[in-house]
């Protein structure tokens, strides 16, 4: 700082306005063109919303209550950042410096924070009497003491010493994460997926990992007292375990596949309800007819273009699966969980049996929390009761599908979705969508 003292300058939203259309001049390559840099600016309660600013500075800078919900800020610098009662729903802030920001009531719902930095951090000033002196925010008595960090990706962050109590970081993507010593005390990771994160040494007292996934989540050393995790997906297998069955899996699906590929001549149809299919990693491209897994745990397994016509899925963990471009027609998904699921392209329609009869598919009672549905083929399909709260419909075909009583919050879907449905009676939450 060479000496002088930190000045904060109070901005209006005419002036934040021309210094975004600079920045994004810049990126554009047109002239008059220059980097936006809001630094040690106070920006409270303006409107930065769905803005491009890549790069852009914000080192010390009041944002309380600013509005950058949709805006890209991948590789900005929000070191020291005063970010209480932000709203950042839906923006992009992957690798972002957020060291030492103060991010208290943020709300952050279905952020990208990929490989952002959360660490600590503080900004020094010269001061005659000490030296130094770290620059602190005004506290105010009405702002939040939780962040909503709710279905963000914070997958490859950096939030090692990181104090966020009694935050909500429901439904979040923190595969890798490395949250070292974090301060975590009755947080909330319902739902969340901290596959290969670090815990260790962190305080996760009253923190409530309810049906979460902890495969390979370090805890080492972390305060666990009275810590939550009833329906945990860990490296222990759920319900029967594939290795302890007599005619091992493998051998099973190559019996099937004959099966299918014979019409029945051969081979024989496989039956794992209630197996923990984890072990097999992919199944992509195979021919799978009537599989049957109800209740069986697929969790994160590829089976991209699987040919699974009239299968048996009802209330399967299929979380983080891949079934882009499955053939699904007339299969059962009753009840099953497809959180995080990219079923892009697949086809969900019915499936016409012998005689002119049709099957149609289901996904009824489903849990599609943040699942990719986009260019699905859900014709006539049975989706009663579904949760698809921030999942992706776009483009995909819905022609006489039912969706009563589904829950659609921050559910993204383009003009024709409603056209198209035959029912949606008591759906929640569209005109929110």
């Amino acid at each position: 700082m060479q000496g002088r003292k930190i000045e904060f300058k109070t901005l209006n939203q005419a002036q934040v306005d021309m210094i975004c259309e600079r920045h994004e001049r810049l990126w554009s390559g047109k002239a008059g063109g220059a980097r936006a840099s809001f630094a040690y600016c106070v920006v409270e309660n303006l409107d930065l919303s769905n803005r491009d600013l890549s790069d852009a500075d914000f080192s010390g800078a009041v944002l309380r209550g600013a509005n950058l919900s949709g805006a890209t800020l991948n590789s900005a610098i929000f070191f020291a950042a005063d970010m209480r009662r932000a709203s950042l729903e839906g923006a992009c802030l992957r690798r972002a410096d957020l060291r030492g920001a103060i991010m208290r009531g943020a709300n952050l719902t279905g952020a990208d924070l990929t490989e952002a930095d959360l660490r600590e951090g503080a900004i020094a000033q010269i001061d005659k009497e000490k030296g130094l002196a770290v620059l602190t925010h005004k506290t105010q008595g009405n702002d939040s003491d939780k962040a909503n960090f709710t279905g963000a990706n914070l997958s490859r962050s950096k939030m090692a010493g990181i104090t966020a109590q009694k935050s909500d970081f429901t439904d979040a993507m923190l595969l890798g994460t490395r949250m070292i010593r974090a301060n975590l005390r009755g947080s909330s990771f319902q739902g969340a997926n901290l596959e290969g994160a670090d815990l260790s040494g962190a305080d996760l007292t009253d923190t409530d990992f309810t049906n979460s996934v902890l495969i390979g989540t370090k805890t080492l050393m972390a305060k666990k007292d009275r810590m939550r995790t009833d329906g945990a997906l860990t490296e222990a297998p759920v319900g029967i375990d594939a290795n302890t069955l007599d005619n091992p899996v493998a051998n099973q699906i190559a019996e099937h596949m004959k099966w299918c590929e014979t019409n029945g001549r051969e081979g024989k149809p496989s039956l794992f309800d209630g197996t923990d299919l984890r072990g097999l990693t992919s199944l992509a491209g195979k021919t799978l007819t009537a599989f049957h897994a109800r209740g069986a745990t697929l969790y994160g397994l590829d089976l991209e273009g699987a040919q699974l016509q009239g299968a048996r899925l009802e209330k399967a963990d299929l979380r983080m699966v891949s079934l882009r471009g499955a053939d699904l027609r007339g299969a059962d998904l009753t009840g099953a969980n497809l959180s995080n699921a990219d079923l892009r392209d697949c086809q969900l329609g019915p499936l016409l049996l012998e005689g002119n009869r049709i099957l149609p598919a289901s996904l009824a009672g489903t849990r599609a929390r943040y699942t990719d549905f986009r260019g699905a083929d859900l014709r006539q399909v049975k989706a009663t009761g579904a949760d698809f709260s921030y999942a992706h419909l776009d483009g995909s075909d819905a022609r006489r599908a039912l969706f009563g009583g589904s829950c659609f919050t921050g559910t993204s879907f383009d003009e024709r979705f409603l056209e198209q449905v035959a029912s949606i009676e008591g759906a929640v939450d569209l005109n929110a969508a």
